[in-house]
């Protein structure tokens, strides 16, 4: 499947009714998704079994299954947001498992973890919770964070490496009170990381 062709899918994804600003609940944009999904697929990372960290809306979850994902299992600790993943598989027509569950009790092996973690903005060190179960979890984990975070990442992860990252823009809509514009764009990365 063509990039853009999974993000004209992806746009039907429903993202979080009551998003809680101490867990950034920003839903992943299709384009981000498509642009992470497709990266993994190129690199042959959509194989066998995917979990997605943090699913929210399951947007990843979704398109990883979308590319032919063997078994996707999304995890989050939100069971309103699990319940709008539900509704969002079945809409697209696609088997997804989904999990509530805190970031410290998710067990099992996935071939890939994809999350688009908290960046740490609210909650200083949100992200590392996700980083540690990524690679706890999987040899292959694709993860979004702010621009600028590489070598941050690149020091909590050894002896892991970062073995290849996009450059990308994140639209985030107006979500929370203190939020002054409609579209506010950030720079991210999608890094693939690789467990050594």
């Amino acid at each position: 499947m063509k990039k853009k062709h999974l993000e004209i899918l992806l746009e039907q994804v429903e993202g979080f009714k009551s998003p809680k600003p101490s867990k950034e609940q920003y839903a992943t944009p299709a384009p981000v998704a498509a642009e992470m999904l497709h990266f993994a697929l190129m690199r042959g990372d959509i194989a066998d079994t995917v979990y997605d960290l943090g699913c929210g809306g399951g947007v990843l979850a979704i398109g990883a299954k979308l590319l032919g994902a063997e078994k996707v299992i999304g995890f989050d600790d939100d069971r309103d947001a699990l319940e709008i993943a539900r509704a969002n598989a079945k809409k697209l027509g696609v088997d997804v498992e989904l999990v509530c569950s805190s970031i410290n009790e998710v067990c099992g092996k996935a071939h890939t973890v994809v999350m688009n973690p908290p960046f740490g903005a609210q909650v200083r060190g949100s992200d590392r919770p996700f980083l540690r179960k990524a690679l706890e979890l999987s040899s292959v984990v694709y993860s979004i964070h702010n621009a600028g975070s590489s070598e941050f990442i690149k020091k909590f992860i050894s002896p892991s490496v970062i073995t290849d990252y996009r450059l990308i823009d994140f639209p985030i809509k107006r979500t929370f009170m203190f939020h002054t514009k409609e579209v506010q764009v950030i720079k991210a990365e999608i890094y693939r990381i690789e467990k050594r």
